[in-house]
């Protein structure tokens, strides 16, 4: 059964589990499980998706109750007045925080049926800010050691796999990512902590409700599965640290430097 973390006459959110596909989609022909399908039969009624979350990763997703609600939602997103915050555990040793300002352009072999080609290049921004390190003295690559890092992001912009490729963009890319990761890495982190999941979580959500217009925040802490792997590298305090910064802020308009990084995707 689906968590749900929030429902009122308009919206549903649930915390979708890493490998549960939103939809159908070619990217997964042979997927018969969706979380469309899955909360419509849970709650007994349709729902309408207004955003993306890619298969592997795991957190806030939302969805409308009435198909007329899903241009309204989704023009937010489109006009970035949304903001998303992430948890993902990196390779390397990111710097205490940046923005990555990296175009992208939209795979053409990754285009669910009745979306549009965009050839070009895609103005593309992330805020990201290193919440932990550790380095393991196993040597994974060809290095002696390895290191790694949990890192707060926040998309500026909502283009497709834009996290995944972003940090694959400044080289630290999130383990367990088989397209844009490095297959060593993911291979340790399955034998070492028994993860074969994209380490990428959407643990926070806030946008205007539709028919309120009253601010609406979702949060959902990461799953048991995430967590695991934040808990053996000992990371536990820096993401209940990161999860009571995303709470405050969507808490308070005025954000500074030092809280985690807010995005309007």
């Amino acid at each position: 059964m689906l968590e749900i973390l929030h429902r009122d006459e308009a919206l549903v959110a649930i915390h979708k589990p890493s490998g549960l596909l939103v939809h159908r989609s070619t990217i997964d022909r042979h997927e018969t499980r969706f979380a469309v399908q899955l909360l419509r039969d849970q709650i007994g009624r349709h729902v309408y998706p207004v955003h993306r979350l890619d298969k592997g990763t795991s957190g806030v997703l939302l969805f409308a109750l009435e198909r007329a609600l899903v241009a309204p939602l989704g023009q937010a997103f489109e006009q970035q007045t949304v903001t998303k915050h992430y948890l993902a555990i990196v390779r390397g040793h990111p710097p205490q925080h940046g923005l990555i300002d990296h175009a992208l352009s939209l795979h053409p072999d990754r285009i669910d049926p009745g979306e549009r080609l965009t050839p070009a290049l895609q103005p593309a921004q992330t805020r990201f800010r290193t919440l932990a390190t550790v380095e393991l003295p196993v040597a994974v690559d060809r290095y002696p050691s390895s290191r790694y890092a949990l890192v707060a992001l926040a998309p500026l912009t909502g283009r497709r796999h834009q996290l995944r490729r972003h940090m694959k963009h400044i080289a630290h890319p999130i383990i367990g990512d088989a397209t844009h990761g490095k297959g060593r890495h993911n291979r340790f982190f399955a034998e070492r902590f028994g993860s074969t999941r994209l380490l990428l979580a959407c643990v926070g959500l806030q946008l205007a409700h539709p028919l309120t217009g009253q601010p609406l925040r979702l949060l959902a802490p990461p799953s048991a599965d995430f967590m695991q792997v934040v808990n053996a590298l000992g990371w536990a305090d820096s993401a209940r640290a990161s999860l009571s910064i995303v709470m405050d802020s969507m808490h308070n308009d005025e954000s500074d430097e030092h809280t985690t990084p807010r995005s309007t995707p």
